[in-house]
């Protein structure tokens, strides 16, 4: 793959991030479910590392971090977290689960429940909260997110399947 191809290709897998991104802003931040509204841009982080790998779902993990501390104001948490879960989802997709659906859906799930732990546990630790409070808020937010694991594997799925071995331009 050349220069250009590669650089085109994650020029294509950022333009995917968009319809996700709208998906999650502009859509579903007005449904809520038991008062929540569904995380899909750790889920897109999650897809690209299963597919690509751990040192490109790390890069790609980055780059959407900064995308989500900007729209939920994390202040640099979700850059770090993403990072580490697209390194740690491209690792465990290469060598303990296959890169397919299945293999994203069970990546998506471990990222979706450590993102929430660490929720959780830092309003727990820094935070007066009651754990039954945090987890009447976690555990919705983690089921409405992870529906939409097929939707966003799907896309970059397509995205994946047509920048993988062929030359683009």
């Amino acid at each position: 793959m050349t220069q250009r191809d590669f650089l085109t290709k994650w020029l294509i897998y950022g333009l995917a991030l968009l319809p996700v991104w709208f998906l999650e802003t502009y859509v579903l931040s007005r449904i809520s479910i038991f008062g929540v509204s569904p995380t899909l841009l750790p889920l897109a982080a999650i897809t690209v590392a299963v597919l690509e790998g751990g040192a490109s779902g790390a890069g790609f993990g980055l780059a959407v971090g900064v995308i989500c501390d900007a729209v939920y104001g994390t202040n640099g948490a979700m850059t770090l977290s993403l990072t580490l879960l697209g390194a740690g989802a491209g690792i465990t997709a290469q060598y303990l689960v296959r890169q397919n659906l299945v293999g994203c859906v069970l990546c998506s799930a471990a990222g979706l429940f450590l993102i929430e732990l660490f929720r959780v546990g830092w309003r727990l630790l820094f935070q007066v909260a009651d754990l039954a409070a945090l987890l009447r808020v976690a555990v919705p937010e983690f089921l409405f997110s992870i529906v939409f694991v097929p939707l966003i594997y799907a896309i970059f799925h397509w995205v994946w399947s047509r920048t993988q071995f062929a030359t683009l331009f």
